[in-house]
């Protein structure tokens, strides 16, 4: 029997390439080794997105973003969180196992904070109970479908650690295994994009590539990326400049190593070297947006996936529940 591997995908956004290589490529490679669970986390984008019609679409637009990247929902499960009422009935009941300690910890909350101190607010001004407790409800994502492996960078392990600890919590008062303890599958290598400026590729930065704007846009956007002052008969070193390094994500390798040889021999400007970035990252992303607009072209069979995602999903979750329950004296 395959291990059970769970992503969770928070819907806040346009999805850039920044996503597309870091999470959305290294997530799906998941399904050929483990028996994989996808789901689009809505309750914990309440959070921070309070418009209704925004979130709406955000949820749409990732879940087709993710189908159009290649995710198969035949061979694996893909599910709303807001479709699984057993998870926020598991999070309940983690809630009398953790501390509060704990969530005094967790780097969100403590981030807040620190931000609220720095502008000389109340320490807990603007904090919801929503963000204080994402640690319980991340750990029911998790656990309720006896997760073994959690794909997480190094900066979310502290979410995994925590889920082991409620876990743990819970198997060591009732004395038996009730509970699943997930590992964190750490992606050492994750890939760091580059943003139109140089740094990580963020939303948060304004520096994105988007992974479905037309191809005029994402030409444009392409031609905004920075450069330094080099003349075009200057030699140019490939390893040192992002323009290279987004190419070698979307090149085979005879094509590297032929616009790394212009590169270093002189004679080609900053623009040329664009316009050979943007041939191949459209080549790559024209089938990826036809897809896509094809699936936001029909909302209700997007909703009918999910909604069968959900279905297969429910009663796994349910059997979880079940057992903390009769461990608990519940039932």
């Amino acid at each position: 029997m395959k291990k059970i591997s769970l992503t969770g995908i928070k819907p806040t956004g346009d999805l850039h390439i920044g996503n597309y290589f870091g999470a959305i490529k290294p997530a799906l490679e998941l399904a050929k080794e483990y028996d994989a669970r996808y789901f689009i986390a809505d309750y914990h984008a309440l959070n921070t997105v309070k418009d209704p019609k925004e979130l709406n679409l955000c949820i749409r637009q990732v879940a087709a973003g993710w189908l159009a990247s290649g995710l198969d929902p035949d061979k694996v499960i893909f599910y709303r969180q807001s479709s699984i009422p057993e998870v926020f009935e598991l999070a309940t009941m983690l809630m009398a196992f953790t501390a509060k300690g704990l969530m005094n910890r967790a780097h969100a909350y403590k981030a807040a904070v620190q931000e609220n101190s720095e502008k000389g607010d109340d320490t807990d001004a603007g904090i919801n109970m929503g963000l204080f407790t994402y640690p319980v409800l991340m750990a029911a994502d998790i656990i309720i479908f006896d997760s073994d492996i959690v794909p997480v960078g190094k900066d979310q392990v502290q979410h995994i650690e925590m889920a082991q600890d409620m876990a743990q919590s819970v198997n060591a008062n009732y004395k038996q295994q009730v509970l699943k303890v997930p590992q964190a599958g750490v992606q050492e290598d994750s890939a760091v994009i580059p943003g139109l400026d140089g740094r990580k590729m963020s939303k948060s930065y304004g520096n994105i590539i988007p992974l479905f704007e037309n191809e005029k846009t994402l030409r444009k956007t392409i031609m905004r990326i920075t450069t330094n002052s080099q003349t075009v008969e200057e030699p140019k070193n490939p390893d040192e400049s992002q323009i290279f390094m987004l190419y070698k994500l979307f090149a085979d390798a005879d094509e590297q190593a032929a616009l790394a040889s212009r590169y270093r021999a002189g004679g080609m400007g900053w623009g040329e070297a664009k316009e050979e970035l943007f041939r191949v990252v459209n080549r790559t992303l024209s089938p990826i947006r036809e897809k896509y607009d094809a699936i936001m072209a029909d909302i209700p069979s997007l909703d009918k996936i999910l909604a069968q995602g959900a279905e297969k999903a429910r009663p796994i979750a349910s059997a979880t529940v079940k057992r903390f329950r009769k461990a608990a004296g519940v039932d």
